[in-house]
């Protein structure tokens, strides 16, 4: 057959493709050249002569479908339909459901065929006429031009004017019906039922697949508007009457239950684009209508931390919105808070500070793994957690009273960190579990005071477990708050590090020189600045002769290494082994230096006054007294009286016995006093004053001029590392350096600071 256009009769090829049309339409046989031989009557018509005739073809297939349509709209629905209802049948309202999904399969897959068939009519006339997309955005398409559709959308376009416009009244109310039959029977509806209403309900969405834009208007004005109103109402009065028969634990479990069958009834039903619009309507009934009666267990639960009540109404809330799940967070954050305030609030005694930091770490552990187990992790309750250990950590005894939770946690880090029997591994775990802790504190400076002084007594006195718990808890500090906070951390290490190795050249000095001390020496050289030592102000003392030689000879090696640096003996810090073997049995002591040179005043003589050792020594009363009375005490030396007065005699025990051969002798300056605490604290607020003046004028020197507000809020900006200045700390310092003249108020300006260069 010839592919030349050329002159054809229209009725003639048109009576033959009618007639395959009404076959394929309605999913008839049609024999394979029959289908052919119609693929070749369209392109003809198309391209015949002298004039196409695609325009008439267009015609006459719109005629045919819409036609087709009406006889099925009156043979096969309406008048079956009539019918029924003249019977008095019981049936008739589901059988226009199953009528209707009946020729909507035929002819939906009938219109697909005839869309294939006129392939070529869709291909080079239609789409050549469509309008295009920046047509239809600009409106340069002028108002009386039509725009044709390809013949497949043509055909569900006629679907939905002859069919739909006059059905879908009854088809939605017949729908409504079935998914009401659903829910009353829990699901177990008839699945060719259950396959019929989704048939009907996708027709909505398939008959307007082929647009563009606002594919799914026709399904949301036609049924999804009414079936949210009814599955609105459907809600309403099931949650009335769970209301009236349940309690709130009862009324948890069947919402859950609601809201997993819904669920499964919009998948199995329902277009996707409806599936959270159904599960709103169904929480916004269920759940955000019913928040206060909800609630009204809400704290009971909580404080018996009933966990099966709790995670469900953790579900049933879950999908609300933030801020209406705020009572619930909120009751869960007061019960942690009070829980915790509980078991810190009357501790006492000696280890309050493993008490506090292992109770800490029991709460939050215990409720950690409870938002875990309970509410999924969810951000909001960890936040809750966070929240209220750092207000429980945080809390102050009383405006007067500063908060000790940094004390503690250092000391408790002291404990674990001072040579023990517990073996490393467990005490690497609890190092890190005390970070934990340690992250809520606020005042960061003041524990790292603490923990710096503990640190310098654990290093000097030679107090430490091991080098490398010491690096690791460092290691965590750095991780948790910058370089900054661990600086002098890591200058005391390296002190430490160097002067073990100026002890072994000082020893490789004096065996070079063939120069015998008389003892063994081992000195630790420290940075002023980076050791908390308190007051360098040298305590008066005289070196006892046999100490002497030692120093000097240290002196004199120390400065030809290092010209220029002073050295300043912190005697009361030193601590040295003494063998007694003025007794049967000889035993080595560890004492304190001043405990030594008193000892070593016996060599001579076995008794003297305590006016004759402190004019020897030149000790002050103060120092003489801490350092006699442990010695006293161990009876090493015995008193004229309990007093220790000028003329009180001091006698050596020449029958001193001890189980042990080795011992150390306790000094007092080794217990911390509430005063040495106090002072750090002092000083911790002094520290304070001088990091908010400098991060002042940091921030003034880069601004050059700044409003008050603005410069109050960076300086907090700057500090909450460290700690949380009040604003009042912060105008101080403000007004300090305008009387310092490094900032100045701005002229005709109250609130605005300017730098002064």
């Amino acid at each position: 057959m010839s592919l030349k256009p050329k002159k054809v009769d229209f009725d003639e090829i048109w009576k033959r493709l009618r007639c395959v049309l009404e076959k394929v339409i309605t999913l008839q046989k049609v024999e394979r050249a029959e289908w052919n031989t119609s693929f070749s009557d369209v392109y003809m018509l198309c391209v015949a002569q002298p004039e196409p005739l695609a325009d008439r073809l267009y015609s006459e297939a719109k005629h045919f479908l819409e036609v087709h349509v009406r006889e099925m709209l009156t043979q096969k629905v309406l008048a079956e339909h009539d019918a029924a209802n003249a019977n008095n049948t019981n049936n008739s309202r589901p059988d226009l459901l199953e009528r209707y999904y009946t020729i909507w399969m035929v002819y939906s897959q009938g219109s697909k065929f005839v869309n294939q068939l006129f392939i070529y009519l869709n291909q080079q006339h239609i789409k050549k006429q469509k309008i295009t997309d920046s047509e239809s955005f600009y409106g340069s398409l002028s108002n009386d031009a039509a725009e044709q559709m390809e013949i497949g959308e043509l055909a569900l376009d006629i679907w939905r004017i002859n069919m739909l416009e006059h059905l879908a009244l009854e088809l939605v109310r017949h729908i409504l019906e079935g998914i009401a039959a659903d829910r009353a029977s829990n699901g177990a509806l008839d699945s060719h039922r259950v396959e019929v209403i989704h048939g009907v309900i996708h027709s909505f969405v398939e008959v307007q697949e082929y647009k563009k834009t606002g594919s799914l208007k026709l399904y949301q004005d036609l049924f999804e508007g009414p079936m949210l109103e009814a599955s609105g109402a459907y809600y309403t009065n099931e949650a009335n009457k769970l209301l009236q028969r349940c309690s709130v634990s009862q009324y948890m479990q069947e919402v859950i239950k609601i809201l997993e069958y819904e669920s499964r009834r919009a998948q199995k039903f329902l277009h996707e684009s409806s599936l959270l619009k159904l599960r709103k309507q169904c929480e916004e009934k269920f759940i955000n209508d019913r928040l206060g009666f909800i609630y009204s267990e809400c704290r009971d639960m909580v404080s018996d931390e009933r966990r099966q009540d709790l995670r469900n109404m953790y579900i049933v809330l879950k999908p609300i919105p933030d801020n209406l799940k705020s009572e619930l967070i909120q009751t869960f954050l007061e019960h942690i808070k009070n829980e915790g305030l509980e078991t810190v609030f009357a501790l006492k005694g000696e280890n309050i500070h493993i008490a506090f930091v292992e109770n800490m770490l029991k709460v939050h552990h215990k409720y950690q793994e409870l938002i875990a187990d309970v509410f999924e992790n969810d951000s909001l309750f960890l936040s809750a957690l966070d929240k209220a250990c750092a207000s429980v950590i945080n809390r102050r005894p009383s405006e007067r009273q500063p908060c000790r939770s940094a004390e503690y946690v250092a000391k408790y880090c002291d404990t674990l960190l001072k040579k023990s029997k517990t073996c490393e591994a467990e005490i690497d775990q609890k190092l890190t579990n005390n970070i934990t802790i340690f992250k809520y504190i606020e005042d960061k400076d003041v524990y790292q005071k603490f923990y710096s002084r503990l640190l310098a007594k654990r290093l000097i006195h030679e107090q430490s477990q091991s080098m490398d718990a010491e690096e690791g808890m460092i290691n965590r500090l750095k991780q948790a708050c910058g370089y900054e906070f661990t600086n002098k951390l890591h200058r005391m290490f390296t002190d430490i590090s160097v002067s073990t190795d100026l002890n072994n050249k000082f020893n490789n000095h004096l065996k070079d020189h063939d120069i015998d001390l008389g003892i063994n020496l081992s000195i630790k050289v420290l940075q002023a600045g980076a050791w908390p030592l308190g007051s360098t102000q040298v305590i008066p003392f005289a070196v006892p002769q046999e100490f002497e030689k030692s120093i000097k000879m240290f002196e004199d090696y120390y400065h030809n290494l290092f010209s220029g640096r002073k050295l300043t003996w912190l005697h009361h810090m030193c601590h040295g082994e003494l063998k007694l073997s003025h007794v049967k049995k000889s035993y080595i002591v560890t004492m304190q230096t001043y405990q030594m040179a008193i000892i070593l005043l016996f060599e001579t003589c076995d008794t003297l006054s305590c006016r004759e050792i402190q004019n020897t020594l030149q000790l002050n009363d103060d120092t003489f007294q801490k350092h006699m009375q442990p010695m006293i005490e161990s009876k090493l030396l015995n008193a004229s009286s309990e007093n220790l007065s000028g003329d009180t005699r001091i006698e050596l025990n020449l029958d001193y016995t001890n189980k042990r051969t080795k011992f150390k002798i306790s000094s007092a300056l080794q217990k911390e006093t509430p005063q040495e605490v106090e002072h750090t604290i002092n000083s911790v607020d002094e520290d304070r004053k001088l990091f908010l003046q400098a991060a002042i004028v940091r921030i003034m020197k880069a601004r050059k001029v700044l409003k008050h507000n603005a410069l109050i809020q960076e300086v907090l900006s700057l500090s909450k590392v460290s700690f949380t200045p009040n604003i009042a700390m912060i105008k101080k310092c403000v007004e300090s350096l305008i009387d310092k003249q490094y900032i100045e108020r701005t002229a005709n300006s109250g609130d605005e600071y300017s730098y002064m260069a």
